[in-house]
């Protein structure tokens, strides 16, 4: 069973740098493909981008270069690097996984994260 639980977010400044992690306690992480999204207070869920099961990444255009994803199946780990941080990253930012790259892209997740809270100060 994947049960997803993210953690590392608080309450940064801008233009600083966070690793959030997401740690699947069922140890089945490596079997599906991964994807963070965030959503920030009022607005809809945005996707982010996510990881096939071989490490594969993309991106939706809005963060190129600024966000990395990327795992660590031993680990049971997925990981969102974050640079340069905005007030307007501020969010909620969720991982998911689904059972391919492309069901992750058509937004049939199959399993939600319960979410870490970011707040980036300006």
């Amino acid at each position: 069973q994947v049960q997803l639980v993210e953690s590392g977010g608080g309450l940064v400044q801008a233009g600083d740098s966070l690793s959030l992690s997401c740690v699947d306690s069922g140890s089945t992480l490596s079997r599906f493909a991964m994807a963070w999204s965030r959503q920030a207070p009022g607005k809809d869920r945005e996707f982010i981008g996510g990881i096939s099961y071989n490490n594969i990444s993309f991106y939706t255009n809005s963060v190129k270069g600024r966000f990395t994803i990327s795992r660590d199946n031993a680990k049971n780990t997925v990981y969102l690097q974050v640079n340069n941080l905005k007030p307007s990253d501020t969010a909620a930012y969720y991982c998911a996984a689904a059972r391919t790259s492309s069901l992750l892209k058509a937004g049939q997740i199959e399993y939600w994260g319960q979410g870490t809270q970011v707040t980036v100060s300006s």
